[in-house]
């Protein structure tokens, strides 16, 4: 059987159509070395994606449920007011805004089975003492440490995701394991309405079974992860030689991730230095506000239409449920087009609809098709918005930076948000629909510009390729013509 090294002939794709890396004829070298490519991803996926979708969807629902313990009677029996709930809500932000970046280093210098798993006991452990605080500063305490525990867990997991898979086939990864968002929205409802029964059992009322049962699921989660969590593709016990040999070469042929590359402060100063890693940031930032401020208030959005709490826990299921099918639906479009900007504009103005809905008609329908709308078009938006630094920023520490440093900027927007649905601005709440509205349009616009300067550098680089006669990545990375340079490389094609 041939070995990938004697492959390395193999002819490589060159076509630059749409501005997107060409990738090496990776199906020809399976053949050759005995791997059906296509089985060997979906075995990826079926490792990799079930532990990374589960976390997250217990993050999600963890930070969230706070939302559906308000509807149980928690603020109530907590003798707190509404700013006061709205200011444990800024809290957690707080901490998760400030942590970031110190997660992902950790990451980056230790190993993904022992940081994740390890991050979600924390987590699970803080989640479930919410249960039990009896003040407003053991709810402000708790809120804060969440958000610190639970910081790492996203921007760890896309730089994870970019280590194993190639850049086309990232986004949709990132897009699976965002969907437990949206999940996590639909069963926090479902179950927010079940536990709620559980009140008076042990002399605790249902609010407090509601954190406490789900903080314990998650702890349990946390403990399986060590076990379920693998690291990266050269030490992945269910590989075999020839699969991790594989998967190395055709990282190879696509970025930077099969690369030795040891974390050295200067590849983080070239983070914060690159103004498209700031326009990163920005994407998510005018999304951030609508996603958390959506999934944190829309029981009471619900609620103040006119329904009861147990109808509004349940009510709250169908958006996510559109939100879930959407950003499947758009990934895979997003994928088969390799295109990303027209999706995220496209997905943001659908969400635009749902605002205006909201802010323009009073009709307890009509404004429940608009949460609809809303979910439907930020959750895809907001999937996109995150895994587009993952293909985009190379090499690995600038990557895994950048991906932190998105998220930490973009959730400033969720710590303004948690402030805008006060109790005096219901039932219309017209000051938190109205901001998201306008963050939405400003997403647009800066979608837009992002658009413009990746297709302006990839045009830049396509004139210099051919003055030095370059090859294009799908070309080699690891072999190709001179030292790499990075995303600042001539063969380097920005994804649009």
């Amino acid at each position: 059987m041939a070995t990938l090294d004697e492959k390395k002939d193999v002819d490589t794709a060159t076509d630059l159509t749409n501005d997107v890396v060409p990738s090496p004829s990776s199906s020809s070298v399976a053949e050759a070395v005995g791997i059906d490519e296509k089985s060997l991803l979906r075995k990826l996926d079926y490792r990799l994606l079930p532990p990374l979708t589960l976390l997250y969807l217990l993050s999600f629902l963890d930070r969230s449920n706070v939302g559906n313990a308000k509807l149980e009677g928690m603020t109530t029996d907590l003798g707190i007011s509404g700013d006061q709930y709205l200011n444990g809500l800024t809290l957690y932000f707080v901490g998760y805004v400030l942590f970031e970046i110190p997660c992902n280093i950790i990451l980056k210098k230790a190993t993904p089975r022992a940081w994740l798993p390890t991050l979600t006991l924390i987590w699970g452990i803080v989640a479930t003492l919410l249960g039990v605080v009896q003040n407003y500063s053991g709810y402000l305490a708790s809120r804060f440490f969440l958000g610190v525990a639970e910081s790492g867990l996203f921007p760890g997991v896309v730089y994870y995701i970019s280590m194993w898979y190639k850049r086309n086939e990232q986004h949709y990864r990132v897009s699976l394991f965002f969907s437990a968002a949206s999940l996590a929205g639909a069963f926090g409802g479902i179950l927010a309405w079940g536990i709620a029964h559980m009140s008076g059992t042990g002399g605790y009322s249902g609010w407090r079974w509601i954190f406490i049962l789900e903080g314990l699921v998650t702890v349990l989660a946390s403990v399986i992860a060590y076990f379920w969590v693998y690291n990266y593709p050269s030490t992945a016990e269910f590989l075999s030689n020839e699969e991790r040999e594989f998967i190395q070469f055709r990282l190879k042929h696509d970025s930077d991730a099969a690369q030795d590359e040891s974390f050295t402060w200067s590849a983080v100063l070239d983070a914060f230095k690159d103004p498209k890693v700031w326009l990163y940031c920005a994407g998510f930032h005018t999304m951030s506000l609508p996603l958390y401020t959506l999934s944190l208030f829309l029981p009471t959005i619900i609620k103040e239409l006119g329904y009861s709490s147990a109808q509004a826990q349940l009510l709250s299921v169908p958006p996510y449920a559109v939100a879930f099918v959407m950003t499947l639906t758009v990934a895979i479009a997003s994928e088969k087009l390799r295109i990303r900007a027209p999706f995220i504009m496209g997905t943001s103005a659908l969400a635009c609809i749902g605002y205006i809905l909201l802010l323009s008609d009073h009709e307890a329908g009509v404004s429940y098709l608009g949460t609809i709308f809303a979910a439907g078009g930020i959750y895809p938006s907001v999937a996109i918005v995150l895994s587009w630094p993952a293909n985009n920023v190379s090499g690995q520490t600038k990557r895994c930076i950048a991906n932190a440093l998105q998220i930490s900027v973009g959730n400033i927007g969720a710590v303004i948000g948690t402030q805008l649905y006060r109790t005096e601005s219901s039932p219309r709440f017209f000051l938190g629909h109205g901001f998201a509205l306008g963050y939405l349009i400003a997403n647009i616009f800066v979608v837009g510009i992002l658009w413009l300067v990746l297709r302006r550098e990839n045009k830049a680089k396509a004139v210099e390729m051919e003055a030095k006669e370059l090859r294009p990545f799908g070309g080699d990375v690891g072999d190709g013509d001179g030292e790499f340079l990075g995303d600042k490389d001539p063969r380097w094609v920005f994804q649009t």
